[in-house]
């Protein structure tokens, strides 16, 4: 069965912090909080949908920090979803997102009582530097003990990472990379910054103290980041922030595109074959490559395959079955 996420939306009400990148609003869609009946109708029709399509969810409480909010309000969302996954066979567990300051071994015990299976930490930065520059108003440690703490109860650890935040460079986005290979987490999502109005980095934009990553850059990045994190058997679940028109109505600069990963997936195959090719030389080729993947081959617009024309090869694409990138002149 395929897997997938019934994410409940949890507004800003948990953070005591407005970090500088802020505006949950525009992020998640989200206005009120829900109430635990509400959720409770939700995954109950969410629950046919899934069998009707032949799959499987975890119940993903998502949006703000939630082993912030106030403890009488997250157990009841947790006792909702316990429910569901117990009457429905639909549901495989309970993940939530949070703040690594907002773990503990306490915290870590009620998660698990109430049947949390997954927990990801919006770490953002393993920089100090840049997590004060962007009031996250937590340390890189904090990140390491909360993880520590995730892994020893059995719970499935996520990191969260932001690229081009202020301060941040190519460097330390790579830096916290190789961290995160560190504490190896089971999942990871990255995404790069999308500069918003009514927010400390709109304001720092604005001013033109404060300029992200190019788009170009940003693929590079997060393409050499997804190829480490790939190699070390941690999956990158997410790559750029789900399209929102609200979101794109807000957005003053820094990067964001709807289909964000398959372009970085694309700049994978294009790395790779030119590597490939440059051993070969100049000259026309037929690339063989599974059907699943021949759009990354060629790239959006076809852009690899005029990139690689640039460099003076001429290339074909072809479907093979089972093959991954295979090329004959």
């Amino acid at each position: 069965m395929k897997k997938t996420n019934v994410s409940i939306f949890i507004p800003h009400i948990g953070c005591p912090h407005l970090c500088s990148f802020c505006d949950q609003k525009s992020i998640s869609g989200a206005q009120k909080p829900p109430t635990a009946k509400e959720v409770k109708t939700l995954l109950e029709e969410q629950s046919e949908h899934l069998l009707s399509k032949g799959m499987t969810a975890e119940i993903a409480f998502f949006g703000g920090s939630f082993t912030a909010i106030p403890r009488g309000y997250m157990t009841e969302l947790l006792e909702a979803a316990g429910e569901a996954v117990e009457k429905f066979p639909a549901y495989t567990g309970i993940r939530c997102s949070t703040r690594p300051d907002r773990i503990d071994g306490e915290i870590v015990d009620v998660l698990k009582r109430y049947g949390v299976t997954a927990v990801e930490l919006g770490a953002q930065s393993m920089s100090d530097e840049v997590l004060k520059a962007n009031e996250r108003g937590h340390t890189a440690e904090d990140v390491y003990r909360a993880s520590e703490l995730i892994k020893s109860a059995g719970m499935e650890l996520g990191l969260q990472m932001m690229t081009g935040l202020y301060l941040d460079t190519p460097e330390r986005s790579l830096e916290t990379c190789c961290e995160f290979i560190k504490i190896k987490p089971e999942t990871v999502r990255i995404y790069p910054t999308v500069i918003l109005e009514n927010t400390r980095l709109g304001e720092l934009y604005k001013s033109g103290v404060y300029e992200s990553f190019s788009f170009e850059e940003t693929v590079e990045l997060c393409a050499r980041m997804l190829k480490m994190f790939d190699k070390n058997g941690i999956s990158v679940i997410r790559m750029g922030l789900h399209a929102s028109k609200e979101l794109e109505e807000k957005m003053l600069g820094g990067v964001y595109h709807p289909s964000f990963r398959e372009i970085v997936e694309s700049r994978l195959f294009l790395n790779e074959i030119s590597d490939r090719l440059e051993k070969l030389g100049k000259g026309s080729y037929t690339l063989f490559t599974d059907r699943k993947n021949i759009s990354k081959a060629i790239g959006q617009k076809r852009e690899n395959i005029l990139k690689l024309r640039e460099k003076g090869y001429d290339i074909k694409v072809k479907e093979k079955t089972g093959a991954y990138l295979e090329i004959s002149e």
